[in-house]
């Protein structure tokens, strides 16, 4: 069984991180969404949030599960016995990083590798920051995030706003 891990923080989820979710499950036996607890950040959403958001978002496909997990990937791809790690690239910006991330990753774990895909030309220039960012000036946020995300992000613009 080929087993991979798409691992990211989803704070929140986008389109973009969808096309690589639903492209990637099609190369895959089992994709598991590795969702980040990253205490140096300080996230629109809970990590209890985002895996909900995500695993309603991912629902209509069977072989996605959606874990949150801390520390490093190559520790929670060990004990998911998985063999593969997908990132998604935008730009050129992002490949840099990626790919030193990935070198970090093979020479701290050799049996596990990463693949990149690019993600598909109408969402590369979509991130979650930039959607935190429209949501925050009370942009419409529609063509970039799931409905669930929307109504997610409207009650935390709202209790924002109370505060």
């Amino acid at each position: 069984m080929l087993r991979a891990i798409y691992p990211g923080s989803f704070d929140p989820v986008t389109f973009g991180h969808l096309d690589i979710i639903t492209r990637s499950a099609k190369l895959v036996d089992e994709l598991i969404v590795g969702v980040l607890v990253n205490n140096a950040k300080t996230p629109l959403f809970s990590v209890e949030e985002r895996v909900k958001i995500l695993e309603n978002t991912v629902e209509n496909i069977p072989n996605v599960k959606v874990i949150p997990f801390e520390g490093l990937l190559v520790d929670f791809a060990r004990k998911m016995k998985a063999r593969m790690i997908v990132r998604g690239l935008r730009a050129i910006t992002d490949f840099e990083y990626e790919l030193q991330m990935a070198q970090t990753n093979h020479k701290l774990e050799r049996e596990i590798e990463t693949i990149f895909l690019t993600t598909s030309l109408e969402y590369s220039y979509l991130s979650s920051s930039t959607v935190k960012e429209v949501a925050a000036f009370g942009g419409d946020i529609s063509q970039f995030v799931p409905d669930i995300v929307i109504e997610r992000m409207q009650e935390k613009m709202d209790e924002r706003r109370r505060v």
